[in-house]
């Protein structure tokens, strides 16, 4: 029986497009700034130094900022670079600037299975503090007291079944009686690799019934597998 839902965001419960479109944009038209304005903050110290660790080379601020900025550009999932951009993606959502996008058949099912017992996570490559913002700024309101808990790439990658075993631990129940729920088959490959059971969402195009993991259009379609 199905005990709790691990979801993704990008393509799952919030569009690709505010991602790449809104969110990543506005993180590297202010990410010099930012670098600049709080190179000596001790919440961002720390991650500065990761970058040049990562980078492997001692960089200045204005290295620093470039390296950042190629990493955007190619949407790398490197640790410092996500936290930084949450940092950057709280100012903004602070003054109003944009709100987190989340469907609303996300919202709607998301609600549902709380009120009815179901334990609600996120696992995504963004920082655990991002991840925090869309749900607290979202379109429909804070959605955060819905999540008993998120997942950033700390705790592993999205395609290791290792990372999927080790969220189970840390929530305390054994993987089958998780639900995974991505636009990602590599993810979801891994999911199930580590024992957890697995929806497909696939919103733009039609769902396969062919396919290696059960594919559904919306939140609406998901079936859990006690149901099926």
């Amino acid at each position: 029986m199905i005990r709790a839902i691990l979801t993704d965001i990008e393509g799952t419960t919030s569009s690709l497009r505010f991602v790449h479109d809104v969110l990543f944009p506005y993180a590297r038209a202010h990410i010099a700034n930012f670098v600049r304005c709080n190179a000596e903050d001790p919440r961002v110290v720390p991650y500065l130094n990761d970058v040049r660790l990562t980078a492997g080379t001692d960089l200045d601020l204005d290295g620093i900022t470039a390296q950042l900025t190629a990493w955007i550009d190619a949407d790398e999932k490197i640790t410092p670079l996500k936290a930084l951009q949450g940092m950057i993606w709280e100012e903004g959502y602070g003054r109003g600037d944009f709100t987190g996008h989340v469907y609303p058949d996300a919202v709607r099912c998301l609600e549902r299975w709380s009120g009815s017992g179901l334990r609600l996570y996120v696992f995504s490559s963004g920082s655990v503090q991002a991840q925090q913002l869309l749900f607290a700024h979202s379109d429909a309101g804070d959605l955060t007291p819905l999540f008993s808990g998120y997942y950033d790439t700390r705790i592993g990658n999205k395609r290791d079944p290792a990372a999927y075993t080790a969220i189970a631990a840390d929530i305390g129940l054994p993987p089958q009686g998780i639900l995974f729920l991505s636009d990602t088959g590599a993810e979801l490959d891994a999911a199930r690799a580590a024992g957890m059971h697995t929806a497909w969402l696939v919103r733009d195009v039609t769902p396969d019934p062919g396919a290696t993991h059960p594919q559904v259009g919306d939140f609406d379609a998901i079936v859990f597998p006690d149901e099926a």
